[in-house]
């Protein structure tokens, strides 16, 4: 079994010296014993710094971890290492558990680029228009967008749940890109999107794929929708970050260029070590502001906690509930 440092090595986004290595086994045991103390989980999103993903219960992507805080049945705590439509996502479905977000500062860009306010007046102009208007709204946007919403969809099932949908018109909200892949992948529906877009994966561009491409033509390049539409076009498979877990571990290539935030090469080099993850990516300051520690003194503390007044959770999860019903 290898040990944590040797893990931790493997990770080229940080360079680990073997102090805060030592430092990191450290807080994992007071964590472990916070966590049995709290009756706790801890879940963790994909872009989270390695040291705080090996200390999680579970690691995943948006719809994982939505599953997942859905079938929570013995812990009291939900410590959601993620950033806070996550953490709301978790308490909407839990709502007589205890849901516990880090680091308050642990926001996302794509989801303030919806206001519930906004989306409200959108709605109504749109329905004059389109009667059979149906709102699907990304996991990534905030709780009162969802309560506004009829169906609730992640960058792994999107296509999937739009094409179950009787309507043809359909207000795609909050990313723009995500919204163009699912046209492509639905062209018989009429997808209206929401001009928001995540400034992590914006900020990529096909000049920098193609560069690395071209210095390493045998690269697997798998993108995240996401992307503008000029990368994905650059890519051999546009996926969620599951689906390229899944990809990079089930593919005969040994080589593979990770087109999203720079976390998820981090997850692969620690899950994967037999192959190479070249990195076309950015890092989000959004996922990395949570430190190790600020999930110890969550737990111990008993803070943030995450609250969902209840005219909104409703409404919420009965959107989420629509989406694992039309995924199971």
């Amino acid at each position: 079994m290898s040990t944590l440092f040797e893990e931790l090595s493997r990770v080229t986004t940080y360079d680990y010296s073997p102090e805060e290595v030592r430092e990191f086994e450290v807080l994992h045991e007071e964590i472990r014993a916070l966590k049995k103390q709290r009756n706790a989980v801890i879940v963790a999103h994909n872009y989270y710094r390695p040291e705080i993903l090996k200390v999680a219960d579970f690691v995943g992507d948006s719809l994982e971890l939505a599953l997942m805080a859905s079938k929570v049945k013995d812990a009291d705590v939900i410590e959601f290492a993620g950033v806070h439509f996550m953490a709301e996502t978790a308490k909407i479905v839990n709502p007589t558990r205890t849901v516990l977000l880090p680091n308050l500062l642990a926001g996302c860009q794509l989801a303030d680029a919806a206001p519930a306010e906004d989306l409200a007046v959108r709605i109504a102009e749109l329905r004059a228009k389109h009667p059979d208007l149906a709102v699907v709204s990304y996991v990534n946007t905030t709780a009162a967008v969802k309560a506004l919403s009829d169906i609730i969809v992640t960058s792994a099932n999107a296509a999937k749940v739009v094409r179950t949908l009787s309507s043809k018109n359909i207000l795609f909200v909050p990313d723009r890109n995500l919204a163009n892949h699912v046209a492509e992948q639905v062209p018989e529906k009429n997808i209206i999107p929401w001009d928001g877009y995540c400034y992590v994966h914006q900020q990529i561009t096909p000049e920098e794929i193609s560069r690395i491409r071209k210095a390493d033509p045998e690269l697997q390049i798998m993108v995240h929708p996401e992307c503008r539409p000029d990368v994905a076009d650059l890519a051999d498979a546009v996926l969620s970050t599951s689906g390229m877990v899944r990809f990079a571990k089930e593919r005969p290539e040994l080589r593979f260029l990770v087109v999203t935030e720079c976390g998820l090469s981090d997850r692969l080099a620690m899950e994967v070590p037999d192959k190479t993850f070249v990195k076309g990516c950015k890092l989000c300051t959004f996922m990395k502001v949570t430190r190790l520690e600020d999930v110890r003194d969550s737990l111990r503390d008993m803070k943030y906690e995450i609250v969902v007044p209840e005219e909104i959770r409703v409404p919420a999860e009965r959107a989420l509930r629509r989406m694992f019903e039309a995924t199971e």
